[in-house]
């Protein structure tokens, strides 16, 4: 990869930075009616945005193919710094209605610079295989955000990533890595479509990981409480036994509107985090806020609901306000599978669970081997779900991960969403449809929604 701009901006050269990317996002949310501050600007070069795309031209030219561009990228910290990174699972996130493959990243990308003159780094693991660990972590933490996109295969189905240079396994990996790197001043991630499906996974494989070490490998000596060991030990217990015995029900489409057909039972079920949605949805869709009767035939399903209420009852969501404040809210989606309410409910639990028990030991536990477990989020929140002809389809639309920091209580956000803010509703890319104007991106549901996450994300 040849850099062929040192300097970070497009629009305006070596005069991009965080805060006038802040500035204009900020701008950008304002509002719906005024214009771009950047208006006469565009004038000179907005066609060159669905004139070039990856690998064709600026501002599309900064992709990653090795490991050697991360370190040619890693040595210019003030391009990395002042970019989203993209991080690309599969080709295209799938056909449209006119039988286009979509590449919605290359909308990101077309998005950020538009609006707030935001350099973008494309990371396509589907092309590139599986990088070097350490270099594509430390790029992904000291940039400004991480989008993980959509891709055409289902994480229910491992075989359906062959073709591509990256298998499931391995995406499943880098998905945990990047859950465990929101750190203190790091980027937050933005997980869309299948990226939020493999975070669904990810915090399963996670939780596993962890109550498995804690009960095979962590020594009673290393604590040096056996109250705290005990309950710690109790807590792991709990959370493999419910783990074990929770079971994902769908909606039979009977007149109750009570989900009946089991399909999955366990966490070891590989429908358990994401199964095939009751209805495919293509295009616009109303966000609702997320809601549940407490109706389940999982005995433990009312206590994983009772655990959400109180953690959506302690964080501010900005997905939440936007859908109190804007109503209305129509937003793209284009899948068949979902990710699963009980899923999540429990990971919420469980991560819950574990903050409560490590919180009093976390200082002989920051100077451990097992240091990492500071590192998971402690809750997870389901912040709106869609409807479909008059009827709940889609429960876990968007989630919040939170991160709190044990020592000043700081907190830090990443989200995933089901749906596809960076798409239209005609479901192309701009390269194909043309750079939508100002005017319409300001007043499009979806896309303010993403420029909102951003610009409150990166402040976290």
């Amino acid at each position: 990869m040849a850099i062929s701009r040192t300097k970070a901006g497009f629009f305006r050269p070596g005069s991009s930075d965080f805060s006038s990317i802040q500035t204009l996002l900020g701008d950008f949310i304002n509002d719906r009616t005024s214009p771009s501050l950047l208006e006469k600007i565009h004038e000179e070069k907005a066609n060159r945005l669905i004139n070039n795309t990856w690998d064709n031209g600026e501002p599309f030219e900064r992709v990653i193919g090795s490991d050697e561009d991360l370190k040619e990228i890693l040595c210019n910290p003030n391009i990395y710094k002042n970019s989203i990174c993209i991080v690309e699972p599969a080709d295209h996130v799938g056909k449209n209605i006119i039988g286009e493959d979509v590449r919605a990243s290359s909308n990101i990308a077309s998005l950020c610079q538009y609006i707030a003159d935001c350099d973008s780094i494309l990371i396509p693991l589907w092309k590139t295989g599986k990088l070097d660990n350490q270099l594509l972590i430390d790029l992904l933490k000291n940039c400004l955000a991480v989008f993980v996109e959509g891709g055409h295969p289902t994480v229910k189905d491992s075989k359906s990533f062959e073709g591509l240079n990256i298998s499931l396994n391995e995406l499943q990996g880098f998905t945990e890595e990047l859950l465990l790197s929101r750190e203190l001043k790091t980027a937050p991630s933005i997980f869309i479509c299948l990226g939020h499906q493999l975070a669904a996974q990810a915090h399963i494989r996670l939780i596993k990981k962890a109550t498995h070490q804690i009960l095979n490998l962590l020594k009673p000596e290393i604590i040096d409480s056996s109250c705290h060991y005990n309950n710690l030990i109790n807590v792991c217990n709990e959370i493999i036994n419910t783990g074990e015995n929770l079971a994902i029900y769908k909606d039979d489409n009977t007149s109750d509107d009570i989900p009946a057909i089991e399909v999955a039972k366990g966490w070891d079920d590989p429908c358990f985090a994401v199964a095939l949605n009751e209805v495919p949805e293509v295009g616009k869709v109303e966000l609702l806020h997320y809601s549940h009767n407490g109706i389940h035939q999982s005995k433990d399903f009312s206590k994983l609901l009772l655990h959400h209420e109180v953690t959506s009852e302690q964080n501010i969501g900005i997905v939440e306000q936007s859908v109190t404040f804007e109503k209305d809210l129509n937003i793209v989606m284009f899948h068949s599978d979902e990710v699963n309410e009980e899923a999540i409910l429990f990971s919420n639990w469980a991560y819950g669970l574990l903050q409560k028990a490590i919180a009093p030991i976390r200082k002989i536990i920051s100077v451990s081997e097992y240091s990492w477990l500071l590192s998971l989020p402690d809750s997870i929140e389901i912040v709106c779900s869609t409807s479909a002809e008059g009827k709940l389809c889609t429960e876990v639309s968007a989630t919040c991960i939170n991160y709190t920091d044990y020592e000043t209580q700081h907190k830090r956000r990443s989200f995933t969403f089901q749906f596809h803010p960076e798409l239209l509703d005609d479901l192309r890319e701009f390269n194909k449809s043309g750079m939508p104007s100002y005017e319409k991106l300001k007043n499009d549901d979806g896309v303010r929604m993403l420029m909102r996450v951003i610009y409150e994300s990166i402040t976290d």
